[in-house]
């Protein structure tokens, strides 16, 4: 699942993938990222340096997924 809207960034291919970026926001309305990693077995959500992540309903979807991914990832 790949979109290009300006709200989210997915990359990565389903299957294959060990990282996923979702843009979000701060607290002031920057823009950020969060990543979600499969290192060792192990899921590694990165969030903003020393920030806040505020994301938007279509971005904590892609978060979810991402999570849901990354965890059957890890099982394997």
């Amino acid at each position: 699942m790949e979109t290009d809207d300006s709200e989210s960034t997915w990359r990565g291919t389903t299957g294959q993938r060990r990282t996923w970026q979702i843009s979000c926001g701060d607290v002031v309305d920057r823009d950020r990222q969060l990543t979600v990693k499969v290192v060792q077995g192990q899921v590694v959500l990165v969030g903003p340096p020393g920030e806040t992540a505020v994301l938007s309903h279509d971005q904590l979807v892609q978060l979810r997924a991402a999570l849901r991914e990354a965890a059957d990832q890890a099982e394997r």
